[in-house]
């Protein structure tokens, strides 16, 4: 089964990009400067950041579903990022790095499946899940240190 992992639109955050640290903070985000590789994954270019860039740190509602799986946590963007765009079936280098929590909602929000994988078979994940008639949308989560990493739909 096709799917298409979705990042985060540049356009929510671009506003953010180049102010200064306290006007960052009137708005609670946090500019940090990254000091590992892998641990800083931008959920707009779904890449980890490099050592030496700043990314923003925020809290940003990626469930916004009325339902009690309405859901918000820290993410990071890298200031000044490119838009991610993956091809059909394409899963960025970013997930397979990591252990992930995926976990399938229904067009009300509603979670209807989740589980754990090592981001190396997330394909087979995503197909076993999508394959599910009451899914209509993936939530990939970073499973150790992060939170919401992306979206994935049928394509």
């Amino acid at each position: 089964m096709d799917f298409r992992i979705f990042a985060l639109d540049v356009d929510k955050f671009s506003h953010l990009f180049g102010l200064d640290d306290d006007a960052l903070l009137e708005q609670g985000v946090q500019r940090m400067i990254v000091d590992n590789k892998p641990g800083y994954p931008c959920r707009v270019s779904l890449q980890d950041a490099e050592v030496g860039e700043t990314v923003l740190l925020m809290n940003y509602e990626h469930q916004a579903a009325s339902t009690p799986y309405r859901s918000r946590h820290a993410i990071f963007v890298r200031e000044w990022a490119d838009q991610a765009v993956p091809a059909r079936n394409e899963v960025p280098e970013m997930l397979r790095l990591r252990l992930l929590s995926v976990r399938a909602f229904d067009e009300a929000g509603m979670m209807v499946e989740a589980d754990v994988v090592e981001g190396e078979h997330l394909e087979t994940m995503i197909e076993r899940m999508l394959a599910n008639d009451s899914s209509d949308y993936l939530h990939i989560h970073n499973a150790r240190l992060g939170c919401y990493a992306a979206r994935v739909e049928r394509d």
